[in-house]
């Protein structure tokens, strides 16, 4: 990794402020408050906050966490994430009243501390990338890292604003992680590469069949936006979901791409669109049907591309994975890509869940915490709070 990394960093007697991803779910329980319904985010980030507690350093912790627009919103607290990390850590975790001003500058966490800074998204700053803001932030703390791969894409004050504002500015464990996997995958994978994407719009993975496309021996493609591209080729695809303005450029994918692009040969297709729906397989959709999935010729030749695949990149659902049976393409791709032996590295959300689904989780090399982070990675976009990073 070109970038700095926490281990890097002289941390012993030194305030460290590590950006952290704790945006996690939180519903309603039985007594009003707001409880956690996954803890996965924040153990993500335990062994940053535990390297740099080992090593002597006081730790401020920074996160965002909903959408609470700029102002105070109490359901959107990060009080429950403390109690939580509380209880993880094995220590104490101070919850400061806000994350900037005189009350939380008196928090200043000695060795060993750790200070929870409150919701960055109560103040309107954060997402404004505000200079005084980011300053403030900066001002309580010696050094930053920053973990939160899954905000890395957006150019806020608590991600890239403060960057300038410190003495040196690190990546964490986990964003050290997700750049070694990612970077290798679009930069430097071992051959063949095979890319897997699926997902219901060719518009919202456009950049990612463009630059894949320079990388990748094979792409295969799947889901809803394989019907837009077979629309392209002129084929029926009866009530599937097409995106009619995005026609003539799948045509100009499938010429600049050629043979590397594989898409599906038949589909699972329904009358309508509910769990447990009457469906088939067909080669082509008829009149009046709609594809919900990769059918079994596809899946085997797919099947056969990851087999003999050295790294396997992998965005997006093959169907629609949510309601079975329509999830059998996707689970037999994510116990496929795990039995290849292949580097492999999957993005967040939907195919995440499909790697759960199949029991497949711990033979998946990497699984990225960010979702939209790591969609604008392989797009080979430059993410802001990637770049603000310090070069070794």
């Amino acid at each position: 990794m070109s970038y700095l990394s926490i281990r890097d960093l002289s941390l012993d007697g030194k305030c460290v402020f590590i950006r952290v991803d704790f945006n996690v779910p939180l519903q309603k329980n039985d007594q009003g408050g707001m409880e956690i319904t996954s803890d996965k985010r924040i153990r993500a980030s335990l062994p940053t906050i535990l390297f740099a507690l080992d090593h002597g350093a006081g730790v401020i912790l920074a996160s965002h966490l909903g959408r609470p627009k700029g102002k105070p919103n109490p359901e959107m607290s990060l009080k429950p994430v403390a109690a939580r990390l509380e209880e993880l850590l094995r220590r104490p975790v101070k919850m400061a009243p806000d994350c900037v001003g005189p009350e939380v500058e008196a928090l200043k966490p000695a060795p060993g501390e750790v200070l929870l800074l409150e919701n960055l998204r109560f103040h309107p700053e954060e997402e404004k990338n505000d200079p005084a803001f980011a300053k403030q932030l900066a001002s309580l703390c010696d050094l930053y890292v920053n973990d939160a791969f899954g905000s890395a894409h957006r150019a806020h004050a608590s991600t890239e604003g403060m960057i300038p504002f410190v003495a040196k500015a690190a990546a964490g464990l986990l964003m050290e992680q997700e750049l070694k996997y990612l970077g290798m995958a679009v930069h430097n994978p071992e051959r063949p590469c095979v890319a897997i994407l699926g997902g219901a719009k060719v518009s919202d993975k456009i950049e990612v069949i463009e630059n894949l496309g320079k990388v990748v021996d094979k792409l295969l493609i799947g889901g809803a936006m394989a019907y837009t591209f077979l629309r392209a080729q002129g084929l029926p695809t009866g009530n599937s979901l097409v995106e009619a303005d995005k026609v003539d450029l799948a045509k100009k994918l499938l010429a600049d791409l050629g043979g590397k692009l594989l898409l599906p040969v038949d589909h699972v297709v329904v009358s309508e669109i509910a769990a447990g729906a009457a469906n088939e397989a067909v080669d082509t959709i008829p009149d009046g049907k709609i594809g919900v999935d990769i059918g079994p010729k596809t899946v085997a030749a797919f099947e056969q591309a990851i087999a003999g695949a050295k790294t396997v990149i992998w965005n997006g659902p093959m169907g629609i994975f949510e309601k079975p049976p329509f999830d059998a393409g996707t689970v037999a791709l994510a116990k496929a890509v795990a039995s290849s032996g292949a580097t492999s590295v999957v993005g967040g959300g939907d195919s995440e869940k499909a790697i759960k689904a199949a029991g497949v989780t711990n033979r998946i090399s990497h699984v990225s915490t960010g979702g939209g982070a790591s969609l604008e990675f392989l797009a080979g976009l430059t993410l802001p709070g990637v770049a603000a990073l310090e070069q070794k």
